[in-house]
């Protein structure tokens, strides 16, 4: 519990290093709020069924069909809600995060958003995404580099300083 919420500890916090530890227990936190926020409000929206959306000639219904969606159940608003408010409080942090990985990897936290821009060119994106998430899984670099002490070592003071 402690490294899923060690990024909200540290809300906006550039500087230093994070262990792949604290990067990955995040997205999990984000993972388990998003699927007990947005599941219900799939479970409680109302059904539709394919007899909504064509007329009984076979044609084309072209009222009742489209209408009925999650915005249709309040409650299934107050979950999309309370997702959204969370996913506002998250941005920074994961974004933060991310860059303390960077760090750990000795590299720049610039390299984000250079993969956010590459990301939305088509093609180029999934490739993009996919050395994100490569990036991500490799260890940091060992010992200090130019952004701090290594966090993964337990007996350097300066490590969550």
């Amino acid at each position: 519990m402690h490294w899923m919420i060690l990024p909200f500890k540290r809300y906006a916090d550039f500087q230093g290093r994070s262990r792949r530890m604290e990067f990955w227990m995040f997205q999990v936190l984000n993972l388990i709020v998003a699927a007990v926020t947005v599941g219900p409000a799939i479970a409680l929206a109302p059904a539709t069924t394919e007899s909504d959306y064509y007329a009984g000639d076979g044609g084309f219904a072209a009222s009742g069909g489209f209408e009925s969606s999650i915005a249709d159940s309040p409650l299934s608003m107050i979950f999309i809600g309370l997702y959204g408010l969370y996913a506002l409080a998250a941005l920074i942090p994961s974004i933060a995060v991310t860059v303390r990985r960077f760090h750990d990897r000795d590299m720049s936290g610039w390299w984000y958003l250079g993969f956010i821009v590459m990301s939305l060119i088509p093609l180029i994106g999934i490739i993009a995404s996919i050395a994100l998430l490569v990036i991500m899984f490799l260890p940091g670099t060992a010992g200090p580099n130019r952004f701090g002490p290594d966090p993964k070592d337990p007996y350097d003071e300066e490590v969550f300083a």
